[in-house]
């Protein structure tokens, strides 16, 4: 696909790229005691991201992932949400119970439901990249 050309999608990505990635990375941290969380988190970075894809292109977009191939993004989540399993087994309790460590200074409690919310929010944002760029690159090589 080529680049829109139009000013106001341009301006318009450019304003909210970052605005839509820090509200995913907010959805991201407040969903263990309200709704949000790393599935719904994913989905609006990638749709931060897919509005910059429309605008500026394919290439663009992959220079501002810093050359992160969106499926390695998939992979990294994957083996967050298996790591997010494992500390249960060091303090001898069962399989996926939940982990808690205070981190002082901060007043923030870090969790495996986090691990594997972060996790989540990986595999999502690859999945959905890659499925967008995939069509976007099929669709210029399309006469």
């Amino acid at each position: 696909m080529v680049k829109s050309g139009t000013i106001i999608l341009n301006t318009a990505a450019r304003l909210l790229m970052p605005l839509q990635l820090l509200f995913s990375i907010f959805l991201l941290l407040r969903g263990h005691d309200e709704p949000g969380g790393g599935f719904i988190a994913g989905l609006v970075a990638a749709g931060a991201f897919t509005l910059y894809l429309f605008a500026f292109g394919v290439s663009a977009t992959k220079e501002v992932l810093r050359m992160i191939d969106p499926r390695d993004l998939i992979g990294m989540g994957l083996l967050l949400g298996m790591i997010s399993v494992v500390p249960a087994w060091f303090v001898g309790e069962a399989f996926l119970t939940a982990q808690w460590w205070e981190i002082p200074g901060i007043d923030f409690k870090a969790s495996t439901p986090l691990i594997f919310d972060v996790g989540v929010y990986l595999a999502v944002l690859g999945a959905v990249m890659t499925m967008v760029m995939t069509l976007m690159e099929v669709d210029k090589d399309e006469p």
